[in-house]
């Protein structure tokens, strides 16, 4: 599957039937919210959780790898995250590039394991990681606006080349826009769930 949703025209696909678009549309929309779940998995809340070092890469002997790749994660309370590497000349690296990301934590190590403790959100870092989050949510809008944009196209060409009837072309559009509204209350849904775990206060 390709990683990047592809015009309809643009990627070449030639679409015989409304159904064939249906099916298409539904798969983008569906990663597309699947893309958004995975995005705001990296952004923190006020608990400690593994998708905020997803986006983590180590100097791993010049290689920068997955931390997860690295080393054992493990999540022992609610406000420390402890990683243990499977190699323990890596804790420098792991260190440094915990520091360097944009997560603002403070890791510490007693030579064998790295300590990340996660401390309560400020009200301006849940602000900010607030605005993020809508920005991110925003994006995923766009691209499945973006998709039904597609689909319209595609279903009047199948009415232009004679493939589908007038009638037929009325409910391939309203099945379209069927399919938005539902991918749309899922991104609504998911990044409002987050909000609240961002702004709610342990």
């Amino acid at each position: 599957m390709k990683t990047e949703p592809q015009p309809a025209a643009a990627s070449g696909h030639t679409f015989n039937t409304s159904k064939e678009v249906e099916v298409n549309l539904k798969t983008r929309m569906e990663k597309a919210v699947a893309d958004l779940q995975h995005e705001m998995a990296s952004i923190r809340t006020g608990r400690a959780s593994l998708g905020i070092l997803d986006h983590i890469r180590v100097d791993y002997y010049g290689t920068p790898t997955p931390l997860s790749q690295v080393a054992n994660l493990h999540v022992p309370e609610p406000s420390l995250i402890t990683i243990q590497p499977w190699d323990v000349s890596q804790i420098g690296p792991i260190e440094r590039a915990i520091r360097s990301s944009d997560l603002g934590l403070n890791p510490a190590n007693d030579g064998k394991v790295v300590r990340l403790p996660i401390p309560p959100l400020t009200e301006e870092r849940r602000k900010e990681l607030v605005k993020k989050l809508h920005g991110v949510a925003e994006h995923h809008r766009v691209s499945v606006r973006n998709i039904r944009r597609e689909g319209n196209e595609a279903v009047k060409k199948l009415l232009k080349d004679k493939k589908m009837a007038e009638d037929d072309e009325k409910r391939a559009l309203d099945e379209i826009q069927k399919l938005t509204d539902t991918h749309m209350q899922k991104i609504d849904a998911a990044a409002k769930s987050k909000e609240k775990d961002i702004l709610e206060i342990k």
